[in-house]
């Protein structure tokens, strides 16, 4: 999938002097506060359904601690 925003910061990385970089992706972030009891397939379905748009974008989720 073309990322124009990826492409155009490399670029302009490249531009400023900044050699080495390979591919560049632009993305979005999405936090959750969630209680404990909320488990990791929940989480998964919550993604797959709503929160990531499965036909151009890969999604990953972690926990942090508090």
């Amino acid at each position: 999938v073309l990322d124009p925003q990826g492409r155009a910061i490399q670029h302009s990385l490249e531009g400023l002097g900044f050699s080495g970089v390979n591919d560049v992706r632009q993305g979005k972030l999405i936090e959750l506060d969630v209680d404990e009891s909320v488990s990791d397939d929940a989480l998964d379905e919550m993604c797959r359904k709503l929160l990531a748009n499965m036909v151009i974008e890969n999604y990953r989720f972690e926990r942090v601690a508090a």
